[in-house]
């Protein structure tokens, strides 16, 4: 007998109830610990997949650079694992904790490559897919699959991890991951430029990410933006700061510190902030925590919107002038998250639309009421020939709509 919520403790308890759900033509909706439930369209599902019991690392060979876990393993404890073998997870995973109004930490490793997470070294180490070389999971078929391996270099058969990283849940219940470890850095520290407006800081971020410096982050926060954060404020002055990061072992950072802010004093003002500060100035940033819902409201719609670096500072431009948004740019200007000052009806939904025609790329409402996120399309529309790609994709992995129907876009 099914209850509204299904809690498996292993792969074979996954695959048995997914063959239930078709028995009885229930859908499920997949779920960790929920940190990331309130992003796309609400669910409209018949039972919950709750994967929060499969749980812990079950492969760590840090000379191979490979960890395998089980989906419901929370991110941070990964994080710590590694951490303490000298290594990191280079695609620096955001919390969405803050952004949402839920508890940091409870983010899962299955929830991470299911939503293709990044952080701020993004620009020089590749989103979560790239660091994910395989799989075990169970698809809208009832059938137990998997893909990839435990070695940095497979190429066997199709490349499955790319297709499934990302996919908001849409394709599989995954029940284990395999992914790319690499050594951390020895120490960081932050080159900032004060004062720049949203232009010019793109220029001065372009030319940095240009240079020989290997900067491993390049954000730029308004001064509105800036003042919300401490540490922000205190190496600005209440002024807009432009951050770039550089890491590795410590003669090399102040090799290359001393040589990047040669190559941007010519853009204004030149402070550094030193490995204690910038590591949680950084951590700010990735998980955008001047518009965290304890500040902003715990509803107040937030777009998150991914263009060209040279078309950032146009695209915020076009929609703070039609909507009095603020923005907050990463990615050298490449990532903008756009906070909508009140809860309008339509979470200033045609003006973001309208400047991501205009400047190319695709935005993605990641807060806003249910209410809003339903009539309101959450991820970047699709045109008839992607939509219909979209459409195969999902029947092959998922013919019954069994996983998370809709969540993504209406009807897929």
């Amino acid at each position: 007998m099914m209850t509204d919520t299904l809690k498996p403790r292993d792969g074979k308890d996954v695959e048995s109830a997914v063959q239930g759900a078709l028995a009885e033509g229930k859908s499920l909706e997949i779920a960790g610990h929920g940190s990331k439930r309130a992003i796309g369209r609400p669910a409209q599902t018949d039972l919950t997949l709750d994967l929060s019991a499969l749980t812990g690392v079950t492969l760590y060979e840090p000379e191979e650079l490979v960890l395998t876990a089980r989906a419901g393993t929370p991110i941070a404890e990964i994080e710590a694992l590694v951490a303490s073998k000298g290594q990191q997870l280079a695609f620096e995973p955001m919390d969405y904790g803050a952004l949402l109004g839920g508890w940091p930490g409870a983010g899962t490793v299955g929830g991470a490559l299911a939503a293709n997470l990044s952080g701020p070294r993004r620009i020089k180490a590749g989103a979560a897919r790239d660091h994910f070389l395989g799989l075990t999971a169970v698809s809208g078929r009832g059938e137990t699959f998997k893909s990839g391996g435990r070695v940095v270099k497979n190429v066997t058969g199709y490349d499955l991890c790319k297709l499934i990283a990302g996919s908001w849940g849409t394709l599989a219940a995954m029940t284990e991951l395999t992914i790319k470890t690499l050594p951390g850095p020895e120490t960081e520290a932050t080159v900032a430029i004060v004062g720049l407006d949203d232009a010019a800081a793109a220029q001065a971020m372009i030319a940095a990410m240009g240079s020989s410096c290997d900067v491993s982050g390049a954000a730029h926060l308004p001064a509105a933006v800036a003042a919300s954060l401490p540490l922000a404020h205190a190496a600005g002055g209440g002024r807009a700061l432009t951050l770039l990061r550089l890491e590795g072992v410590a003669p090399s950072v102040a090799h290359r510190q001393a040589a990047l802010v040669a190559r941007v004093k010519p853009f204004g003002e030149v402070v550094t902030i030193a490995e204690a500060s910038s590591v949680p100035l950084w951590q700010a940033v990735r998980d955008v925590l001047p518009f965290a819902a304890s500040r902003a409201g715990a509803e107040a719609p937030l777009w998150r919107v991914s263009t060209a670096p040279t078309q950032g500072a146009a695209l915020a431009r076009m929609v703070t002038n039609a909507t009095g948004a603020s923005c907050l740019f990463d990615w050298a200007g490449g990532l903008i998250w756009i906070s909508v000052p009140d809860a309008r009806d339509d979470a200033a939904a045609p003006a973001v639309r309208r400047a991501v025609a205009a400047c190319g790329g695709h935005a993605t409402l990641i807060r806003a009421p249910a209410a809003l996120r339903a009539a309101v399309e959450p991820f970047e529309p699709q045109d008839t020939v992607l939509a219909a790609l979209t459409k195969r994709v999902k029947e092959g992995f998922d013919p019954k709509g069994v996983f998370n129907t809709g969540r993504m876009w209406a009807g897929v």
